[in-house]
């Protein structure tokens, strides 16, 4: 698509890498197109810079904000993420004034208190979601939250338009107290929403095709428009490893039968206490398949940026015993090269969304607890036990198995091989997400 004059966009991610690496993907899209991209940073410089160093030609600006109290203040986590980016505003404000003009300020879920910086300003705003579904969810939980503590009904079925039932347990921790400061902070968040101009998605309209009609028939929000839906997914990382070497399991599956190898992997926030190490390992040991694990120390241990001690977290003797069809990794894989190898045949993975469309853009079946996942896309299998402290090591590895060995699991994958070759439609010249970029920037 032809663009006369040059349109700039500004991106705003919320905190943490792992809201920063799909706005960096969103970019280099943009930046294909012939739109000039700006991304505003308010943490994670370390992170910037070498996102900044692989993508000269994104323009990355880092934001200065005014310390906010010690963590002991937050009631949840999430708290000081939601303060830090209300107190970044008047940075946000002076560096948008600065610039010569801006076509449109695209922010993460979390920065819904920019929309007033926008407003202010006359900029338009809208939002980079991951899953249609959630977005369905987020934009509906206002109109249904009920008064009782979710945590209290656990049990109790809550309906969404566009999405199958979902568990009251299953819901997101920071809503499961309807009293607490984080579920009144969500729930004012996920109210605001449709102030927004419109919202860019990282999925395909294949994928979650009932979600994206009840989104865009205005079903989720009943007593006002819905904003444009525009689905420009999936954007993943690509797979590559950045340097000339390659990591050392990527030759160990080069000696690997195809589709033999299961891979647990789960992101930055799969982080697990060592009793759930242990039982992970029993059974990977007693599936007897062979696997590719990622391990990260425990909340417990004193220093995360430590390698961990493999022999000390893990079943005495499990490493000999496991040499020759296993292979652990300590704290980091190329994840996106490892699911692109003909030997990976299977995904453990929590239920991050940039893991989950790296799974279904690689083909590989996944074992996830998510309701949107398993029922709704049928890509993914339930371990169950993720709702208690600890995944028994006998549920792993009857998913392993019904994944790798039974007419389930070759029907999942199946179902896998045919959601790749949809995104990979989707993100070709007039596929679904394509067409709906265009549509995106015409509109600015």
């Amino acid at each position: 698509m032809a663009i006369e004059k040059q349109t700039t966009v500004v991106l705003y991610p919320s905190l943490g890498v792992g809201h920063l690496n799909p706005m960096v993907e969103l970019a280099k899209v943009l930046l294909r197109r012939g739109v000039a991209v700006v991304i505003a940073v308010v943490d994670s410089p370390g992170a910037m810079g070498r996102l900044a160093a692989a993508n000269p030609g994104i323009t990355f600006r880092h934001l200065p904000v005014p310390p906010t109290t010690g963590s002991d203040h937050y009631s949840h986590p999430l708290m000081r993420t939601i303060d830090v980016l209300r107190a970044a505003n008047p940075a946000l404000r002076g560096f948008l004034r600065a610039l010569p003009a801006v076509d449109a300020l695209v922010l993460d879920m979390f920065c819904t208190d920019a929309l007033d910086v926008a407003a202010e300003l006359g900029v338009p705003a809208y939002f980079f979601t991951s899953v249609l579904a959630d977005l369905a969810v987020m934009l509906h939980l206002p109109y249904i939250f009920p008064a009782a503590p979710l945590k209290d009904m656990p049990e109790t079925a809550l309906r969404f338009p566009g999405v199958p039932a979902i568990r009251a347990m299953d819901m997101a921790t920071t809503v499961q107290d309807g009293g607490s400061d984080i579920a009144g902070a969500r729930l004012r968040q996920c109210a605001r929403m449709p102030e927004a101009r419109g919202f860019l998605v990282n999925s395909f309209d294949w994928l979650e095709a009932r979600a994206l009609k009840a989104l865009r028939c205005g079903l989720c929000t009943p007593d006002r428009p819905t904003p444009p839906v525009y689905c420009i997914g999936p954007l993943v990382l690509p797979a590559t490893g950045g340097g000339s070497e390659r990591h050392a399991c990527l030759a160990w599956l080069d000696t690997q039968p195809d589709r033999s190898v299961v891979l647990l992997s789960f992101g930055s926030m799969g982080i697990f206490p060592a009793a759930q190490l242990r039982e992970i390992a029993r059974r990977l040991e007693n599936s007897g398949h062979r696997f590719v694990w990622v391990v990260r120390n425990p909340p417990e241990h004193p220093c995360e940026s430590l390698e961990p001690d493999m022999e000390a977290l893990l079943p005495g003797g499990f490493l000999d015993r496991t040499r020759e069809r296993g292979m652990v990794v300590m704290n980091w894989a190329p994840q996106m090269e490892v699911l692109q190898h003909d030997a990976v045949g299977t995904f453990v993975t929590r239920c991050g969304w940039n893991s989950a469309l790296e799974g279904i853009v690689s083909g590989v079946p996944m074992r996830m607890n998510k309701v949107h996942m398993v029922e709704e896309m049928k890509v993914g299998v339930v371990v169950e036990g993720y709702e208690e402290e600890l995944v028994k090591a006998e549920e792993l590895e009857a998913k392993v198995r019904l994944v790798m060995e039974s007419e389930e699991g070759k029907e999942l994958r199946e179902r896998l091989v045919m959601a790749r070759e949809m995104a990979v439609d989707a993100l070709k010249e007039g596929g679904s997400s394509d067409v709906a970029l265009d549509e995106f920037l015409e509109g600015l």
